[in-house]
């Protein structure tokens, strides 16, 4: 993985560690991890990783279960390899993409995939994980059936393939066009491919999936002339045109359809290297082939390689830590490197992207970003950026702007990728990056106009069941369903336009959202001491069971844990519910009752694996709720649960992870959670003081200042805190101020293995 010396934050150096070793891709490629172990760089446009099978979304008209195993289009339990495509989502509950597929095999040329009972039934191979290899930036394994080392690498948008050949006359790169992730019948609405020479190749794919009016275009070259090629026959349609006077099976260099598999044949000498480099654009097959050429302009496989570790070691330095455990350098190192595979850049060399009114738009002062997991990272991953990535965090929000502004329904995105909106999930989360970046300071966008997006977000009332939650202060069930999570997560987003326009000094947008902020009252059953459905006449839900997550009102959670989502009022909250002692033994008994199997044996994104008592850490509404114990009087009881769940939800190895990793947001849980401090509510410029589990870490920031964490008596047993200093002067409060970080500084947390009660007080 090569020695890396020293880089450059504004002016001053940085002596580099080499970091990329303690990086494992494989974690969260069992269960329910959803990431994927292939070759990409930070926030890059191409995902180049392996397929382990082809399981279609769809099975007898209804929904097949089984293909939820395969979001990121990885399963590690998997015995065959179905080919490499060039993008992949990381960590999510829901998926698309899985473009490009791109499969080397020796022998009689077969075009379709076959089973994985039966691997030589197609041009699938058998693998084992013996022969695989995976770090940044690069994947290999040995395909056993074809007898090729595959070796995988990648640029921001160019994705380069080594393959290592036998002996062989019948050597072919098979390039599946109807291969995709989360795929169904007509899912490709259209493909379009030309053989502009002996080994150039461009076209295009357009799909209806998740995003469903999503076009890449492709510019793909090989490192040797192609001896032939052809695909597979065309599907028979009633109206076949004039283009049957040819035999467009076999080298006729224009080639389109719906569903188009191709071949590519050679003859190859043993050890014999094929090379092949796939370029992708959003815009146009000229713009992915000027990608190509100046992002890859030789093929040299181990510079490409080189370069792009070393851009990663560069970034994972931005955080140096030490650990008493090796396992826990990896899973932070790990988790470091998922937060930063996305959002991903979206845009061409030239800056040319494809808006979300699918016309051409040029990001002229920011990097246009896409993919936005937002009821997920939100709460931990961007609050992480605005330390550790200021800038990229900032054109996020310079991308979030644009697709307000190529909205039709002036609105903020809510689940983007790829120049759609999906609608996935609950909420306008966008509001609270953007304010979150407005009250840090951490703005080189038009902050007034970021703010008015955010009002008008908040006021669409055809969206989700807001006309109901603007007109009554609450989303009745019996109009809109999940209405109590929908209620709670309006009302965190308004206080959240509410901070970002007290900063701007707006006070009637602020007055406005932070009174819409208290809508979570509406929703408080004070006689059951839950949050719980409310229907239109105003009356309670009657059938109402706080352990349920189905039919209650909520999505993806309970009321136990939905119940402690007020995370801009928790001071608020816990009166509401009783007061400290109330509270604090609701909280000790989420963490400790037992949470009977039918409540989750259902649902696809809670499983056991993710649960401590009922606290689900494995989904994210109940990210924040550890931390609430420092609103009590007694916040050393957050800290020993802290580092319980740091040691149980992550591990080394391929099922490490609780749950999705949500594009990261899991991951910056971690990070955050092992540095001793937590973004509890995303638009406050203060963080709750945990636990750390490092020994020592020193932020790197941008703008040239260090953050340094120390600790003094860390162990594992060594849980609890018993003071902590900022630059040298003793913390009254269990809480630290964004501009302590930002402005550099050295913060200490004193460890013991007994609590101390009178921490925080």
């Amino acid at each position: 993985m090569g020695s890396f010396s020293s880089a450059k934050a504004q002016g001053k150096k940085i002596e580099l560690k080499n970091l990329i070793q303690y990086v494992d891709p494989m974690i969260g490629t069992a269960r329910m991890g959803h990431t994927y172990p292939g070759a990409t760089v930070p926030f890059g446009s191409v995902q180049l990783s392996p397929e382990t099978d082809t399981i279609a979304y769809g099975l007898n008209g209804k929904y097949n279960g089984e293909v939820y195993k395969y979001c990121a289009g990885y399963q590690y339990e998997d015995k065959t390899i179905v080919g490499f495509s060039h993008t992949h989502f990381s960590g999510t509950g829901h998926s698309d993409l899985g473009d490009f597929l791109i499969m080397p095999t020796t022998g009689k040329l077969q075009l379709n995939p076959g089973v994985a009972s039966k691997p030589e039934s197609g041009y699938r191979s058998a693998f084992s994980h013996s022969t695989e290899k995976a770090e940044p930036a690069y994947y290999s394994v040995f395909l056993e059936d074809h007898k090729i080392k595959a070796e995988l690498t990648a640029t921001t948008r160019v994705g380069m393939h080594q393959y290592t050949f036998p002996k062989s006359n019948d050597a072919h790169i098979i390039l599946d066009l109807t291969a995709g992730i989360y795929n169904y019948d007509k899912k490709n609405v259209w493909t379009f491919v030309r053989v502009e020479n002996d080994t150039l190749i461009t076209g295009y794919r357009q799909t209806n999936g998740w995003a469903r009016t999503r076009t890449v275009y492709f510019a793909m070259s090989f490192n040797k002339p192609i001896k032939s090629y052809g695909q597979a026959p065309l599907e028979k349609n009633v109206y076949g045109g004039f283009w049957r006077k040819f035999d467009q099976t076999k080298n006729f260099p224009e080639m389109a359809g719906q569903n188009l598999k191709l071949f590519f044949d050679f003859d190859t000498n043993e050890g014999e290297k094929i090379k092949i480099k796939m370029a992708l654009s959003p815009v146009s097959s000229a713009g992915a082939l000027e990608n190509m050429k100046k992002e890859t302009p030789d093929w040299d496989f181990e510079k490409v390689k080189k370069q792009s570790q070393e851009i990663w070691n560069k970034e994972l330095n931005k955080v140096q830590v030490q650990t008493i455990q090796k396992e826990d350098l990896i899973n932070f190192y790990t988790a470091m490197y998922h937060a930063f595979l996305g959002p991903t850049e979206y845009m061409d060399l030239d800056r040319n992207y494809k808006g979300l009114d699918m016309n051409v738009h040029q990001a002229e002062n920011f990097t246009n970003y896409t993919s936005y997991s937002l009821w997920d990272t939100y709460r931990a991953l961007h609050p992480l950026f605005n330390i550790v990535q200021p800038k990229r965090n900032a054109d996020m929000v310079s991308s979030m702007l644009a697709h307000s502004d190529q909205s039709v329904h002036k609105m903020l995105p809510v689940w983007s990728h790829y120049a759609n909106e999906n609608w996935c999930m609950i909420g306008y989360h966008s509001v609270s990056v953007v304010a979150d970046a407005i009250v840090k300071g951490n703005i080189s966008f038009d902050a007034e106009k970021a703010l008015q997006a955010c009002v008008n977000t908040a006021k669409v009332p055809y969206y989700d069941g807001l006309e109901y939650y603007m007109n009554k202060g609450y989303v009745p069930e019996d109009k809109n369903g999940s209405s109590v999570s929908k209620t709670l997560e309006y009302a965190y987003d308004d206080w959240a336009i509410a901070q970002a326009a007290k900063k701007l000094g707006k006070t009637e947008i602020y007055n406005e959202f932070l009174k819409r902020s208290e809508n979570y009252k509406n929703v408080y059953d004070a006689k059951t001491g839950f949050m719980r459905p409310k229907l239109n006449d105003g009356t309670f839900k009657k059938e109402f069971d706080p352990l349920d997550t189905h039919g209650q009102g909520f999505i993806e959670g309970n009321s136990w844990n939905y119940s402690l989502y007020v995370p801009q009022d928790p001071a608020e909250m816990i009166k509401m519910m009783g007061g400290n002692e109330k509270f604090k033994v609701r909280l000790d008994s989420l963490f400790n009752m037992h949470l009977p199997d039918k409540y989750f044996e259902n649902t696809e994104d809670i499983t056991r694996d993710g649960i401590i008592g009922n606290y689900v850490h494995g989904n994210e509404p109940s990210h924040h709720v550890v931390y609430l114990y420092n609103w009590t009087n007694s916040p050393w009881k957050a800290q020993d649960k802290i580092r319980m769940i740091l040691k149980k939800m992550y591990r080394n190895g391929a099922d490490g992870l609780g749950g999705n990793d949500d594009f990261g947001q899991m991951s910056a849980w971690y990070i955050f959670s092992s540095l001793g401090f937590y973004p509890v509510a995303p638009g406050s410029n203060e963080y709750a003081l945990g636990s750390p589990l490092v020994k020592d870490a020193v932020l790197n920031l941008e703008n040239g200042k260090t953050f340094e964490i120390q600790t003094v008596n860390q162990s594992d047993k060594n849980v609890f805190v018993s003071k902590v200093l900022l630059n040298g002067k003793e913390l009254s409060r269990p809480f630290l101020k964004h501009e302590d970080v930002i402005n550099g500084g050295k913060i200490t947390f004193y460890m013991s293995s007994k609590p101390n009660k009178s921490f925080g007080l």
